[in-house]
C-alpha cells in the first residue's frame, strides 16, 4: 500500500523531466555496467583495449537518439554487441545497450515492427553464436539462448506498449463520458429553465390580464354599482393569490428541499374559475364541455390549462374581440381544446414571435411535450381560432 502510494506520487515528477534528459540519464547508466563489465575480462579472452571502448562509446551515445531513431539506434548497439563477440570479448552486460533499444522500438512503435525486429535479431544474434564458437558465445553451455535473449525485451516493450494503449483508450472513454454527462446535464438544465420560464410567462401574462380587466370593471363601477366594484376587487385579490400559489409552486423546484409537499397541478377543473377572472370585461367569454375527463395524465391536465389560459390572455390583450368561447370535447383517446374568437386582429398569432411570440412557443412547447399539438390562425368570415388536440389516455407505467 505504501509502495503504491509512493509511487503514484512519483510518477508525476518522473513525467516531467524533459525526454532528452531522460535519454541521457538512461545512456549514464547503461555505460556504467557496460563499461564495467567491458573492463573485467576473463583472463583467457582479450582484454579490453581502444577497439573495445569505441564500441562502449558508439553504443552509449547511439542511446540518446534511441526516441528519435530507434531502428537505427538498434542497428548500431546491435553491430556493437556482435563486434564484442566477434572480437573475442565475453560478458553479462555487454549486450545492455542493445537489450534497451530493442525495447525502445517495441514500446514506440507497433506489433509488426516488433516481429521484424524480433525476427532480424534473433537470426543475427544465432549467426553471431555459430561464427564465433560455444565457448565465446555462452559459456554457460545454453547456445539457444543466443536466439531468444533479443526477444526478451521486445516482449517487454510490447506489453508496456499495450497497457499504455489500454490506458490511453480507458481514459480517453472516460473523458467522453464526462462529456457526454456534462452535456445531459447541460441539456436537463436548460429544458428545466426553459419549463421554468414557460410557467412564470403563463402566471404573470395571465394573472396581470385578468387583475388589470378586473381593476377596470371595479373603476367603472365603482361610483355607480359599488357592489360590482367591490366583486371585481375581490377577483383581483383572488387572482393575486392564485398567482402567487402557482408562483410559489414553480419556484420550489429550485430549491433542494423534499419535505414539502408538492402543490397541486394546475388542471381542467381548474378552467371554470379561469374564465371567470375575465368576466365583467370588454369580452364576453362562454364554455363548453364535452366527454368524461377523468383519468387523464396530470401532464395532458396542465398543458390544456396553460393553453387556455395563454390563449384567453391573447385574445384580451391582442385581438380587440367582443366574444370568445374556449371549448373542451374527449372523443375517445384524443382531447381536442379550442379557444375562438372574434376579434379583427386576430390575437398573438399574428405578432412576430421575436417580438411578442413567447407564448404561441410556450403552447407548443406544452403539447409537444404532451404528445399533442397545436395549430392556429385566423378563420374565414372573422376572427381567430386557437386548436390543440392531447392524448387523453394516461401512459401506462411499468412495474
Amino acid at each position: 500500500m505504501n509502495r503504491d502510494m509512493t509511487f503514484e506520487r512519483l510518477r508525476p515528477r518522473v513525467r516531467a523531466v524533459p525526454p532528452i534528459t531522460a535519454d541521457l540519464l538512461v545512456a549514464a547508466g547503461v555505460a556504467l555496467f557496460t563499461a564495467s563489465d567491458a573492463a573485467v575480462n576473463d583472463p583467457e579472452y582479450r582484454q579490453a583495449d581502444a577497439f573495445t571502448w569505441l564500441l562502449v562509446a558508439v553504443s552509449v551515445l547511439a542511446l540518446v537518439a534511441r526516441r528519435r531513431r530507434p531502428v537505427p539506434v538498434v542497428v548500431i548497439t546491435g553491430a556493437a554487441c556482435a563486434g564484442w563477440a566477434l572480437y573475442g570479448h565475453i560478458g553479462e552486460l555487454l549486450n545492455l545497450p542493445v537489450i534497451v533499444a530493442l525495447y525502445t522500438v517495441a514500446v514506440l512503435g507497433d506489433r509488426r515492427r516488433t516481429v521484424w525486429t524480433g525476427a532480424v535479431a534473433a537470426a543475427v544474434s544465432g549467426a553471431v553464436a555459430l561464427r564465433v564458437g560455444h565457448d565465446v558465445a555462452n559459456p554457460q553451455g545454453l547456445p539457444v539462448l543466443e536466439l531468444i535473449w533479443p526477444l526478451v525485451p521486445l516482449l517487454l516493450g510490447e506489453a508496456v506498449r499495450t497497457r499504455r494503449e489500454l490506458l490511453r483508450e480507458y481514459e480517453a472513454r472516460a473523458a467522453r463520458a464526462e462529456e457526454d454527462r456534462e452535456r445531459e446535464a447541460a441539456r436537463r438544465v436548460h429544458e428545466e429553465r426553459v419549463r421554468i420560464a414557460r410557467e412564470l410567462h403563463d402566471i404573470v401574462a395571465h394573472t396581470v390580464t385578468a387583475m388589470t380587466v378586473q381593476a377596470g370593471v371595479a373603476l367603472d363601477a365603482l361610483d355607480a354599482r359599488p357592489e360590482i366594484s367591490r366583486k371585481a376587487m375581490r377577483q383581483v385579490r383572488d387572482s393575486g393569490r392564485e398567482a402567487v400559489r402557482e408562483l410559489r409552486a414553480t419556484v420550489t423546484v429550485l430549491r433542494e428541499r423534499d419535505d414539502e409537499p408538492p402543490a397541486p397541478v394546475p388542471g381542467i377543473e381548474g378552467l371554470r374559475e379561469l374564465v371567470d377572472r375575465f368576466e365583467g370585461g370588454d369580452v364576453e367569454l362562454v364554455m363548453r364541455r364535452e366527454g368524461e375527463f377523468d383519468g387523464l395524465s396530470p401532464m395532458v391536465e396542465l398543458a390544456v390549462h396553460r393553453i387556455v389560459q395563454e390563449a384567453l390572455t391573447n385574445v384580451v390583450r391582442h385581438s380587440g374581440a367582443r366574444r370568445a368561447a374556449v371549448s373542451l370535447v374527449r372523443h375517445d383517446d384524443r382531447l381536442t381544446v379550442e379557444i375562438a374568437n372574434d376579434g379583427a386582429g386576430g390575437g398573438a398569432g399574428e405578432l412576430p414571435e421575436g417580438r411578442g411570440g413567447f407564448g404561441l412557443i410556450g403552447m407548443r412547447e406544452r403539447a409537444a411535450a404532451a404528445g399533442g399539438g397545436v395549430e392556429y390562425g385566423p378563420v374565414p368570415g372573422g376572427g381567430f381560432l386557437v386548436r390543440a388536440w392531447l392524448p387523453a389516455e394516461r401512459p401506462e407505467t411499468g412495474s
